[in-house]
């Protein structure tokens, strides 16, 4: 007969999210029992952020061997060692293993299981051959690769996030399928460590983000090389000699040394008998209300498995609602989207929060203003040649409803604009800082002065101006 062990909260799955919800509960004093059947800190730390930056990072010094002419600096062709490259990013994962470890979070009061979990009643869940009877469950399982029954795609090698990683040499000609942040990003990375690389998108490359902005981005990717392919459709796939071949839409071929698919994501349900404790999911993830409650109410679900947006701070975004809901009871959170930011690591990165110039429009019937500011007129971006770029800026009236940017350093610019759509901040909030010069930083305060230029210099400014100066 199996060991019983009653707690106040199960996690399910060691990821980003639930160890979130772990280390802040079981800190708080509540009993919990965490379980995971894989690799503890989940696909953030093992197959997707951390990795791909490390691997982002390399190609940027390989990148700079090439560009620096415009410097004054002799450019050359970099020597890559692919598997010191590889190298690399294994230690990067196993610099940050520790804080997400079995050893850390049993050490905080967490029993952890190193297991499969699956349900066997509303509150009951079964692992390592214990039956955890929880007051409250939490699933945290994630999201894996997607992969589209394309015909010969079984028969055929291919790489998805969680195995590209692994590989220790260099691709000749790497297909990359699907345009969307993970393919975007690998495509510039592969290609900037000496890679021919080609993407191919059935619709749109940075598909979810501003059209603008994402013209500005794709423009400096195709410079470096990159061939990128939208409305390029694959329908069936097979061998070709020690590659494959790639059949499009329209009868085109692409042929390549390697095959990356990265179309999506599908939430990590399978095995978990979520029937058998009453909580529904459909092909997009587990359903969950504005309180993150399954259709079971002492059941919660955060980050991929819910199927909204996919990314590492979302969860931990949700585990910060869950641990107040599951705990406290009192004054329950709601979660939203409205102010998650999400960024696009490619160089330059594009970023976004809130609203597109697009959807701003749509939902405030074609009243949005937007601003512009160009990084062309920014003075540090002047000096470092690096301004492709822009910053564009939603406004419901003066309120803040949205920021889409592209440019270096994207990533590090859109968190003003995240705090001020969080906090509902007008757009005078922004104008009125004082942004250190010479700072890329700096181009976010004056999209934002853009607001007062028609009234600032207006003919009645003009006026009043005139009219004073007779006064002394």
């Amino acid at each position: 007969m199996s060991d019983t062990l009653k707690v106040d909260l199960c996690i399910i799955g060691a990821g980003s999210g639930g160890l979130s919800v772990a280390a802040g509960a079981v800190q708080m004093g509540a009993s919990v029992v965490l379980i995971e059947k894989h690799k503890m800190g989940g696909d953030c730390l093992n197959y997707g952020c951390v990795p791909s930056k490390a691997l982002l990072a390399a190609a940027k010094h390989a990148h700079a061997h090439r560009t620096g002419v415009p410097f004054g600096v002799t450019a050359n062709e970099p020597e890559v060692d692919f598997a010191a490259v590889n190298a690399h990013v294994k230690s990067v994962i196993a610099t940050i293993e520790p804080h997400d470890s079995v050893e850390r979070f049993e050490g905080l009061g967490c029993t952890v299981i190193q297991d499969a979990a699956r349900f066997t009643g509303p509150q009951t869940v079964t692992a390592g051959g214990k039956t955890i009877e929880a007051r409250r469950i939490v699933i945290s399982t994630g999201s894996s690769p997607f992969v589209p029954p394309i015909p010969g795609l079984e028969d055929t090698p291919y790489f998805t996030n969680e195995t590209i990683f692994e590989n220790t040499e260099r691709p000749e000609r790497l297909i990359v399928v699907g345009g969307g942040p993970i393919g975007m990003e690998m495509a510039q990375a592969h290609r900037r460590l000496g890679s021919d690389v080609v993407v191919l998108e059935g619709n749109k490359a940075f598909g979810k983000d501003d059209p603008e902005i994402t013209a500005i981005a794709l423009e400096r990717l195709k410079s470096e090389g990159l061939d990128v392919r939208e409305g390029a459709l694959a329908e069936r796939v097979e061998a070709a000699g020690q590659g494959v071949r790639v059949h499009l839409k329209g009868g085109e071929t692409v042929e390549g040394t390697h095959l990356l698919m990265a179309v999506g994501r599908k939430p990590n349900v399978d095995g978990l008998d979520l029937e058998k404790a009453g909580i529904e999911y459909e092909r997009r993830g587990i359903k969950v209300n504005d309180n993150l409650v399954t259709t079971n109410k002492k059941v919660f679900a955060i980050g991929d498995v819910t199927g909204g947006l996919q990314f590492t701070h979302v969860a931990g975004y949700h585990a910060g609602v869950v641990i107040r809901n599951a705990l406290f009871q009192m004054f329950w959170a709601k979660a939203s989207t409205a102010h998650i930011p999400w960024v696009t690591y490619t160089d330059p990165e594009v970023a976004q929060v809130g609203l597109t110039e697009e959807q701003a429009n749509e939902k405030f019937g074609g009243k949005a203003k937007t601003l512009r500011w160009s990084l062309v007129e920014n003075d540090r971006a002047q000096a470092e040649l690096a301004t492709h770029g822009m910053i564009k800026v939603m406004l419901n009236g003066s309120r803040i409803v949205g920021a889409s940017i592209v440019g270096k350093g994207a990533g590090e610019m859109i968190q003003l604009w995240a705090y001020a759509v969080a906090n509902k901040q007008k757009i005078g909030s922004v104008a009125a800082y004082v942004a250190p010069y010479p700072t890329i930083g700096e181009a976010g305060k004056r999209a934002a002065g853009q607001y007062y230029v028609p009234g600032l210099f207006s003919d009645r400014t003009k006026k009043i101006v005139k009219f004073m100066s007779k006064f002394g």
